[in-house]
C-alpha cells in the first residue's frame, strides 16, 4: 500500500522543522539552559530576580563551598544570565533579564510551532474517512 499525500506533507514539514530547529540553535542559548539545568543555579537565578546580591549573600542557603558557588556563578556568567561588579572586596551580581528573554523566546517558538503541528494533525484526521480510522 502506498503512502498518501497527507504522510508526504508531514514528511516535508518534519524535515522543515528539523532545519529550522538546527539553524536556530545558538551557542549563548546551548550555555543558557546548560546553565538552567543545575538547580543550584535556578536558585540563584531566583534569589537574584529579587534584585542585586554578593556573592556571599548568594552563598548562604547552600552547603557548598565558596569556591563551588564562584564556579556557579562562573557558569551562569558565561551564559550572559548574570552579571557582576565588584566593588573593593564586594562583588555584587545582577540578573539580565534581557537573556531570559531569550530563552523564553525560544520555549514559546517550540510552543507554537507544537500547536501548529498538532492543528494540522487534527485536521488530517477529521479530513479522513471514517473507515480508514482505527
Amino acid at each position: 500500500m502506498g503512502r498518501s499525500r497527507a504522510h508526504d506533507r508531514i514528511d516535508i514539514t518534519n524535515a522543515n522543522l528539523l532545519l529550522n530547529f538546527m539553524l536556530n540553535q545558538s551557542p549563548n542559548l546551548d550555555l543558557m539552559f546548560q546553565a538552567l539545568s543545575d538547580p543550584t543555579r535556578r536558585a540563584m537565578i531566583e534569589r537574584l530576580s529579587r534584585g542585586p546580591a554578593s556573592v556571599s549573600e548568594l552563598a548562604k542557603p547552600f552547603d557548598i563551598s565558596l569556591p563551588a558557588v564562584v564556579q556557579h556563578l562562573a557558569a551562569l556568567e558565561n551564559s550572559g544570565l548574570v552579571t557582576s561588579q565588584k566593588v573593593g572586596r564586594v562583588r555584587t551580581c545582577q540578573l539580565q533579564s534581557d537573556a531570559l528573554s531569550q530563552a523564553e523566546q525560544w520555549i514559546n517558538d517550540r510552543r507554537t510551532s507544537w500547536v501548529k503541528r498538532l492543528d494540522r494533525l487534527g485536521e488530517l484526521l477529521e479530513a479522513e474517512e471514517p473507515e480508514t480510522r482505527l
